[in-house]
């Protein structure tokens, strides 16, 4: 199963038929770097379920879930047939800058060094988890805003590309956060369905409003009802995902067909991430996230034979 095909504005040559760059991320299996957040499965466990399902594209998760040694990372993802394309870092954009940009500059050089693409930057609180979140001063939000673009400086010299990740439980989460950050800031976003949802942003409406500021997709799909409590202070994130605040791509209430279309007819043509926040039990393994996955897969492939489909009439 292809899942990483080449687009023209990378070869050169016509784009082809095959339309999306479909890609995994650990977390989907239960890897998160949250304290306490659930059962952790080793590394290969999850490149094993990620190579049978056919993907041949990950995010690299939590910062040291991976080896951190270039040669022995690409070793061990060779062996899986898998290509590391970015992943997730969590800092505290709005104080201590210093700080901040030394920690992006070791992460930038290995994934660099791994092949990788894209660095997604997420602006945390400096509390641990998700599910509380302080405001911030004006001040603190112009600090957060130039940590950003030091961070896509120090990106762009290893030949990476930068995008806040607006996230539930960090500083660029609600609506008018994230149209605030798309004001003051040259940063392109990541567009994640599910965290957009949450935090009250339309992630369609999103897309046909800032298609040229999406630099990279992560897809969820959601309980609406559920996300409609963790809005309302009813819930904490973290509860919600053990309730079952995420489900396969077409089983809830975002519009992933709707989204999938607005960006590949505004040229996007970058990665598609499946990102399904999933917490493990102490027993659990690998397999219900996997089955999970899988029907995401197909709702994807659905997807993208009707892109498929459009282009050839």
């Amino acid at each position: 199963m292809n899942t990483a095909p080449r687009s023209d504005s990378m070869t050169g040559g016509p784009e082809p038929l095959t339309a999306l760059r479909i890609a995994a991320a650990p977390i989907s299996w239960g890897v998160c770097e949250v304290p306490g957040w659930g059962r952790v499965l080793d590394p290969r466990t999850v490149l094993s379920e990620m190579a049978a399902l056919g993907l041949t594209a990950t995010e690299l998760g939590p910062p040291g879930y991976l080896p951190r040694d270039p040669v022995r990372l690409r070793t061990l993802l060779d062996g899986y047939g898998i290509a590391a394309i970015g992943g997730f870092l969590a800092l505290t954009l709005h104080r201590e800058p210093a700080g901040a940009v030394d920690t992006a500059r070791d992460t930038a050089a290995l994934f660099a060094a791994t092949g990788a693409e894209v660095l997604v930057l997420a602006a945390a609180t400096g509390l641990d988890g998700y599910d509380t979140r302080p405001r911030l001063t004006d001040s603190e939000w112009r600090t957060l805003v130039g940590t950003a673009a030091a961070i896509r400086d120090v990106a762009a010299e290893y030949g990476l590309r930068a995008v806040l990740h607006p996230h539930v439980g960090t500083h660029v989460e609600r609506e008018d956060e994230v149209e605030r950050f798309l004001a003051d800031s040259d940063l392109d976003i990541c567009l994640d369905t599910g965290h957009l949802l949450i935090g009250g942003t339309d992630p369609v409406r999103l897309a046909r409003r800032h298609a040229v500021r999406i630099g990279h997709i992560h897809l969820k799909d959601v309980r609406a009802a559920v996300a409609d409590e963790i809005r309302g202070g009813g819930i904490e994130y973290s509860e919600a995902v053990r309730r079952g605040l995420y489900v396969p791509l077409g089983d809830g209430d975002v519009d992933i067909s709707a989204l999938v279309r607005e960006m590949h007819a505004g040229g996007y043509r970058g990665w598609y991430v499946i990102e399904q926040d999933t917490a493990l039990g102490p027993d659990d393994s690998g397999q219900s996230p996997s089955r999970d996955t899988s029907r995401s897969l197909r709702h994807l492939a659905d997807i993208g034979a009707a892109l498929i489909s459009a282009h050839i009439r």
